[in-house]
């Protein structure tokens, strides 16, 4: 299992955006923990709890600016000014629920937030790599069940899902048309376990409010099949793809998913313990009943494979939120998290 090297991320200038997120939050830690120095963009973390928080992400960032990516002007500016080595794009609309209720927002956020980026990018003197993270869902899902690869035909039906895949377009046109551009890269992933995520309309964070409510959790899709990982075996993946884009080794696109088979949810449910739950009534949005990549490409290019296989994932991130409403220090517990994913001394 290749580990992201230290010696290519000590005193690196990093321009994370989405650092107020779930996954950015954690990779602005993991970064920090690596050696570099870490800039972020993003927008102010959502009311309530959250990752950025919990992890007192604040301590481990050389600068910390609130913008909005839809702002061309501002995502240019602070690009300039960050004066960045290695870009990690990850600000999105991430939710599929808030895809639905206003998908013009969630196409300006996941389509022209990325082109503002890429318009950014070009001749940015310095950058050695920049990678620009989508999700598993960019592909034509034709209801077969097979594995997804990397040059299967790109598609999304629900808002959410087309915007991540439009993304995707407008990355493989810019670097196709445009050669004052550094090598790019995009990651695709999604469905991530672990400690600190919030979102709305998301199993996880969904089932830890109902647990601390006392209701059963109401489940929309229980048979459905989706590559569950742990976040940092995922942010693992999204540094070597870096690497290697600096290397000039990288392949355009790669997918990183499970080691083992997908999961339904009800049997998400089984291995976290004692849930109770319900399935939802009505009408439920649009979804995939099954959702499956094939990950070898992300082996083969870039020696990444899962450290955590999914039961074990289930059961680090089951044990984080235990930990969180037990009130432990939750960012102390991250940087021993973090140490352990990277084979790093504490």
């Amino acid at each position: 299992m290749r580990q992201p090297d230290p010696a290519f991320w000590r005193g690196r200038r990093v321009l994370l955006t989405g650092h107020t997120g779930f996954k950015g939050a954690w990779l602005a830690r993991m970064l920090a923990r690596l050696g570099a120095e870490v800039t972020g963009l993003a927008l102010d973390p959502e009311p309530g709890p959250s990752a950025f928080a919990a992890l007192r992400v604040a301590d481990a960032l050389a600068a910390d600016h609130r913008a909005d990516i839809r702002d061309p002007e501002a995502v240019g500016r602070l690009l300039r000014g960050a004066r960045p080595e290695v870009v990690l794009h990850l600000a999105a609309q991430a939710l599929v629920g808030r895809g639905h209720r206003d998908p013009a927002g969630t196409f300006a956020t996941n389509v022209a937030g990325t082109v503002h980026v890429l318009e950014a990018l070009r001749g940015l003197p310095g950058v050695l790599a920049a990678v620009i993270v989508t999700s598993d869902k960019v592909y034509r899902n034709d209801g077969t069940g097979r594995r997804f690869a990397e040059d299967d035909p790109l598609g999304g039906a629900d808002p959410y899902s087309a915007s991540k895949a439009a993304a995707e377009i407008a990355v493989a046109s810019w670097r196709a048309s445009f050669a004052d551009l550094p090598p790019l890269a995009t990651a695709r992933a999604g469905n991530v376990l672990g400690g600190g995520d919030f979102g709305q309309e998301r199993l996880v964070p969904d089932l830890v409010r109902a647990q601390i409510e006392g209701r059963p959790l109401l489940v929309r899709r229980p048979d459905a099949t989706r590559p569950f990982q742990h976040v940092l075996d995922v942010l693992r993946g999204y540094l070597l793809l870096a690497e290697a884009l600096a290397e000039g080794t990288a392949p355009a696109a790669v997918n990183f998913g499970p080691s083992d088979a997908e999961l339904r949810v009800r049997d998400l449910l089984a291995l976290w313990g004692e849930v109770e739950w319900e399935p939802a009534e009505g009408p439920v949005m649009a979804e995939a009943p099954r959702l499956a990549l094939e990950s070898s490409l992300a082996g083969r290019a870039l020696g990444w494979e899962p450290r955590l296989d999914t039961p074990r994932a289930i059961a680090a991130t089951a044990a984080w939120y235990a930990a969180w409403r037990a009130g432990e220090d939750m960012a102390r517990a991250a940087e021993a998290e973090i140490a352990a994913a990277l084979d790093l001394r504490t």
